[in-house]
């Protein structure tokens, strides 16, 4: 039983909360309840609303943008994601209930950990490493939870997922956001029985380029694959996209900090002499799409082992474990990483 319970405080409409979270349930597929309050329990309870002091764990969701908020052991804060993020909160309630995952640190700070899931029936034998990099245009309202249904997946076919947090750039600079994904590759080491040989960097969005970046610089990584990633940083500050996303992230322009763009743009970094599949949703930015096709035809130029897979979607079906889009990436990957 999943509750959602509508606190004080919340500005929205009670009747728009309750079908918002009636459709996901359905959706899911689970047994599920709205009420007002948290007097209630269950056995994954999502508060819709800021949160407030209370003893049990809840998965506390805020539809505006508050910052990070500290909360008891064992609850999470989400925030600022508006109305439609109610369904992210549900899932990753969903989700924690169903295939809790081990959280490791890897760093002092409050976002530098990964999540570690093994598959079910694991043998003890050397796992598959997949490594996943969250998006959210390098903003702090986006976060790990994004990516728990495909670290669920990955478990279950067979791969030790590491979803990983990081510190993003608009609360603690650019450097702070490249230093943490390279910390967190270099946690896999000493965490059991996986086959650091056989790592795969998934990155979504803007965890895109942080996957492709990190495959420049880190020859552990065997394949890097970017799903709807976001792969010319010149030129998405050029079109602004994310409302100006890129050089909000990096700390500038590109005139202002060449230096920067370069170590970080894919685009720039080619080749990378790593093997990449590069996903696209063919109903996406058409922007994207864009920045994707030419970055795949820039690294087939510069002698890069590259696939690209485009396919019906929008830009969260690449992270949608029921969709025909995934499933061909992991057919994809399989082919080169399970052998």
């Amino acid at each position: 039983m999943i509750l959602v319970a509508i606190t004080p405080g919340l500005t929205a409409d009670p009747d728009l909360v309750r079908h918002i979270a009636e459709t996901e349930f359905r959706r899911l597929g689970v047994d599920g309840r709205v009420v007002t309050g948290l007097d209630e329990t269950a056995d994954a309870v999502v508060a819709v609303g800021r949160p407030v002091p209370h003893p049990a764990p809840v998965v506390w969701y805020d539809p505006a943008d508050t910052g990070p908020v500290e909360v008891s052991p064992g609850s999470v804060h989400l925030y600022g994601r508006g109305l439609w993020g109610l369904a992210w909160a549900i899932r990753h309630a969903l989700y924690r209930l169903r295939h809790p995952a081990e959280r490791i640190a890897y760093g002092p700070g409050d976002e530098q950990w990964g999540e570690l899931r093994l598959p079910p029936h694991h043998d003890g034998g050397p796992l598959p490493v997949a490594v996943l990099i969250h998006g959210g245009y390098w903003r702090s309202i986006w976060a790990a939870d994004l990516m728990d249904a495909l670290a669920v997946d990955l478990a279950a076919r067979g791969y030790a997922a590491w979803n990983l947090e990081y510190r993003r750039p608009d609360r603690h600079g650019w450097q702070a956001t490249v230093d943490d994904v390279a910390a967190g590759l270099d946690r896999l080491t000493g965490l059991g029985s996986l086959d650091l040989g056989r790592v795969v960097v998934f990155g979504h969005s803007a965890g895109g380029q942080l996957a492709l970046r990190a495959a420049a610089d880190d020859d552990r990584i065997a394949l890097a694959v970017s799903l709807a990633g976001v792969l010319d940083l010149g030129e998405g500050e050029r079109r602004r996209v994310g409302t100006g996303a890129v050089p909000h992230a990096l700390g500038g322009s590109s005139a202002e900090i060449p230096e920067v763009y370069a170590a970080a743009d894919p685009m720039s970094r080619l080749p990378l002499g790593v093997r990449q599949l590069i996903v696209m949703g063919g109903d996406d930015d058409l922007d994207l799409i864009d920045f994707n096709r030419r970055y795949v035809a820039g690294a087939g130029a510069t002698g890069d082992d590259v696939t690209y897979l485009e396919r019906p979607g929008d830009h969260f079906a690449v992270i949608d474990p029921t969709s025909e889009i995934w499933a061909s990436a992991m057919t994809e990957v399989d082919a080169r990483i399970r052998y």
